[in-house]
């Protein structure tokens, strides 16, 4: 069975990650959405949130496991027999930063990382930027499935 990990943190999910997510679970059998925790950052939205509303969004792909993880990735990945990571590339400087990951991840446990260039559609997107444009009220109804339109709209009123 040919399975991969999709590693992030997440917060939220975008069209750009879903497209990766996407791309992804055409070439593999299982594809791992990996929510990675980061104590040291507040997010958000919950680890639980973020993990249910990818589980609505992927819900389609039918070969998609959501769950998170809190510490290295290869770790996550040798626990559960996977030789693959898939990353999306949005940028020049996402190439530099993630061929060091990649090389180290190798280096560590010979996790294989297979970089996806990002449709054209989503190369400037991060989840930052939709959090910081939907604070604004600005539209990103086109940036991210209707789910999370909605749940970013609740947790905004929330504020």
């Amino acid at each position: 069975m040919r399975r991969a990990v999709c590693p992030g943190s997440f917060d939220p999910i975008t069209n750009g990650h879903l497209d990766i997510i996407a791309r992804a679970s055409r070439l593999y059998d299982v594809v791992h959405v990996t929510v990675m925790i980061n104590k040291a950052k507040q997010g958000m939205f919950t680890v639980d949130e973020r993990i249910a509303l990818i589980e609505e969004v992927t819900a389609e792909f039918g070969n998609v496991q959501v769950e998170a993880f809190h510490g290295l990735l290869v770790d996550f990945c040798k626990e559960r027999d996977i030789p693959a990571i898939v990353k999306g590339l949005r940028a020049v400087s996402d190439f530099d930063y993630e061929l060091q990951m990649a090389q180290m991840n190798n280096g560590l446990s010979g996790v294989e990382t297979l970089f996806i260039p990002t449709s054209p559609t989503y190369s400037f997107l991060s989840s930052s930027l939709v959090k910081e444009v939907a604070q604004w009220g600005g539209d990103i109804s086109h940036l991210v499935p209707p789910t999370v339109l909605d749940a970013l709209n609740r947790k905004l009123g929330q504020r």
